[in-house]
Order: structure tokens, then C-alpha cells, then sequence
């Protein structure tokens, strides 16, 4: 797993939410908008598989 700078773990399979960087990285790739992405963290967590299937699921 990789290392973030302050040296603990990154888990590559979750979008943290809180992170602006990580909601652009998954806006950019889903060519959707930060509040999808938000909403969709909202409404089923922050599993990368789960978010992206739910804001496919919404366009």
C-alpha cells in the first residue's frame, strides 16, 4: 500500500471525501461534479466501487 506523506497507509480502493484532491481525481474520471461525487460518498460510503457505480447510476 502506498504511503502518504505523513507516513501512514493510503487505501487506494476508498474516496475520502474530505480530501479536494480525491474528489477531483473521482469528478474528473466520472466527467461529473463535486457535488455528485459528495452525494453519492453520502449515500454509499466511501468505497470507490460503490461511488462510481451510483453516479453512473444517476446520469
Amino acid at each position: 500500500m502506498a504511503k502518504s506523506s505523513n507516513g501512514r497507509s493510503q487505501d487506494r480502493a476508498k474516496v475520502a471525501g474530505g480530501q479536494e484532491h480525491e474528489v477531483n481525481y473521482a469528478k474528473d474520471k466520472l466527467n461529473t461534479s463535486k457535488d455528485a461525487v459528495k452525494g453519492a460518498i453520502k449515500k454509499v460510503g466511501n468505497s470507490r466501487k460503490k461511488v462510481e457505480a451510483e453516479v453512473k447510476k444517476g446520469k
